[in-house]
């Protein structure tokens, strides 16, 4: 099926400067929300401490719950509404780790039912992670998103490059001394440094495929990440599986726009490269818009019809599918152009 006519020519290299300055604002205001907000609103799964989700009578909100709590001995938790406002569900987080999660649900029941009524408070699910298990999920989560993007430059440059042994001892020389040093420098730190070495020797080794997806990656998930914190979500383990679904999302959509310059690389000696990346990514288009209405098209159905169990999930999605596709046009195939500049048009020629 063509969704758009062949011999479609869209100057997209052409607007790579207005997609620099839209990607750098994006990746701009994120990072100015993770710093205004102290990072991401970490779940319970990451911090520790209580979870009750609850259904209470219509008309009840917020502010009489809190007070229902404090009444009981409750202080200082946080209540925030969950799902589709007519169910008038809310999910209240306690800090501290309760050892009987019974106990703590009768409670909180007994006391908002002494205000509201009886039989008119529903228990919907009681969770509970001690900080301990919090740090550990936390450094697990961390670690996966860091190995993921590690040992995808891997694969790129032995696939699109042939440098498979260069590019497994970097994965080697980074990847060990970042799992034996986690316990002596902060882990946030660590990684971030790490894949600021990663991005260095993908620059100075020539890996220019690995670069493109690398760099596209990390541009997906920080602005992902960002639309958590501005909108001021909970950042829990089903975000940690999203973040990583939207990875291998938009590192399949960069595989196939990077097989075909690949392709035109051999078939169009004579042009200059910023003309075969056009052209690839033209040739691409009707798969890669097919590709992202349809999934979109599944995922806007779970955001707003799938219940609150799955909203969260589904907006990471969300926002990840557009980011994800717009980074394999815009990001990781002008990197191919920067790299071309940065050693000069006689090296490609110089590999024919």
């Amino acid at each position: 099926m063509e969704f758009i006519k062949p011999g479609i020519n869209i100057d997209f290299v052409g607007y790579r400067k207005y997609a620099i300055l839209l990607s750098g604002a994006l990746i701009l205001v994120s990072i100015l929300s993770l710093v205004v907000h102290g990072g991401p609103n970490l779940g319970v799964d990451f911090r520790g401490g209580t979870l009750v989700q609850l259904k209470v009578p219509p008309g009840v909100g917020i502010a009489r719950i809190r007070e229902g709590l404090e009444a009981i001995g409750i202080r200082g938790a946080e209540v925030q509404r969950f799902g589709d406002p007519r169910d008038n569900e809310y999910i209240i987080r306690v800090e501290m780790a309760e050892t009987g999660l019974e106990s703590l649900s009768d409670r909180i029941r007994a006391g908002l039912e002494k205000r509201f009524g009886s039989q008119t408070v529903e228990i919907r699910r009681v969770e509970m992670v001690g900080p301990k298990a919090g740090k550990e999920l936390t450094d697990k989560a961390l670690f996966a998103l860091f190995f993921a993007i590690l040992f995808i430059a891997v694969y790129i440059s032995g696939r699109f490059e042939m440098k498979w042994m260069p590019s497994a001892l970097m994965a080697l020389s980074i990847g060990i001394p970042s799992y034996l040093l986690r316990e002596i420098i902060g882990l946030s730190y660590l990684i971030i440094l790490a894949v600021l070495i990663t991005l260095a020797l993908c620059v100075m080794l020539r890996f220019r495929y690995a670069l493109g997806a690398v760099v596209a990656l990390i541009h997906d998930v920080i602005i992902t990440v960002g639309a958590f914190s501005l909108t001021n979500k909970e950042f829990t383990l089903p975000i940690v599986a999203a973040l990583l679904t939207i990875i291998g999302y938009s590192l399949n959509d960069t595989i196939v726009v990077f097989d075909r310059i690949r392709e035109n690389l051999k078939k169009l000696r004579r042009r200059a490269l910023g003309q075969i990346v056009n052209t690839s990514i033209n040739e691409t288009l009707s798969r890669t818009t097919l590709t992202s209405l349809t999934t979109l098209l599944v995922v806007v159905v779970l955001f707003l019809i799938g219940g609150g169990v799955i909203h969260d999930f589904a907006f990471a999605l969300l926002v990840g599918v557009i980011v994800g596709t717009y980074s394999s046009i815009f990001v990781a195939s002008p990197i191919l152009l920067f790299m071309e500049k940065k050693g000069g048009t006689g090296r490609r020629r110089s590999k024919r």
